[in-house]
């Protein structure tokens, strides 16, 4: 089974809906259920797929630890939803947490996350997706640091747009 990696911003208010119904946690996902936030509706999104694990290796140097709030992608915030440990988790940040991970991110410099990118390291440490030093990955054109790398701007720009707006934010991983 893919586990695959969405951030996506919520309001306050549709926060507090997702812990009052964790059965909705799905089609808020699927764009079905907005808890009637008209502001909600409006909101920002960013699928990093399978890439999740090597950046929380990158960012502080651990498969499941570090400090907050470099570890917000598998650390952090509060548990929604109705999801067996087995099939993944899906957590929300308040704003204040966004603002200081925003901040936090903004800090980070690409040549320093280069320079803790060791496939031998990640493949022992078991990242997923697991497949840090096998060939066929390099023979489809896809160079896999460039790639995290690529997905790690990506999320600093999306936690700085999100901060900016003063939302929260889902991490869902499943």
């Amino acid at each position: 089974m893919e586990m695959l990696c969405t951030l996506r911003s919520t309001t306050e208010s549709q926060r507090q809906a997702l812990f009052k119904a964790p059965e909705a946690l799905e089609p808020f996902l699927e764009d079905e259920e907005d808890f009637g936030d008209a502001k909600g509706v409006a909101f920002l999104e960013l699928d990093i797929g399978e890439a999740w694990h090597g950046l929380q290796y990158l960012l502080t140097g651990t498969a499941w630890e570090g400090k907050p709030p470099l570890d917000f992608l598998v650390r952090g915030g509060e548990d929604v939803g109705d999801i067996p440990s087995d099939e993944g988790t899906a957590r929300v940040f308040d704003a204040a947490s966004v603002k200081a991970l925003a901040e936090a991110l903004k800090q980070v410099s690409v040549d320093s996350l280069r320079e803790r990118f060791e496939p031998a390291k990640l493949q022992a440490e078991d990242i997923y997706p697991g497949t840090w030093d096998e060939e066929e990955e390099l023979e489809e054109d896809v160079d896999p640091l460039e790639e995290l790398l690529s997905y790690f701007v990506e999320l600093q720009k999306f936690t700085a747009a999100v901060a900016q707006r003063g939302l929260c934010m889902l991490v869902h991983i499943g």
